[in-house]
């Protein structure tokens, strides 16, 4: 079960579809209520429950802007080393339309 939940192509179904997963190699007496135990203590199991995610919301269209520079996207960068003028932060804006960014 452990190598079956675990492997690197595991992606956290739950019980249920673990259950049959498992159940067309391997079967044992007991073995759906030992997957339910062993499903319910993965931490991954419990965060991706559907009952724990957030409603989906409706569809926004995004504007696409006419002209250059008319929408842009602001972020900053921080953490970096120290220049030899003290920064340790850039300021990176970006022009919606075009992708062009600049640094600052």
């Amino acid at each position: 079960m452990v190598k079956a939940h675990y492997s690197r192509y595991s992606i956290h179904l739950g019980s249920t579809k673990m259950y049959h997963a498992i159940k067309e190699i391997h079967w044992w007496h007991g073995m759906k209520k030992d997957v339910a135990e062993f499903v319910a203590q993965c931490p991954n199991c419990q965060q991706v429950k559907v009952e724990h995610q957030m409603p989906a919301g409706l569809v926004q269209e995004i504007a696409i802007p006419l002209w250059k520079w008319e929408a842009i996207n602001m972020d900053f960068i921080t953490g970096l080393p120290q220049s030899r003028h003290k920064f340790d932060s850039i300021w990176v804006i970006v022009d919606r339309l075009t992708k062009s960014a600049h640094f600052l």
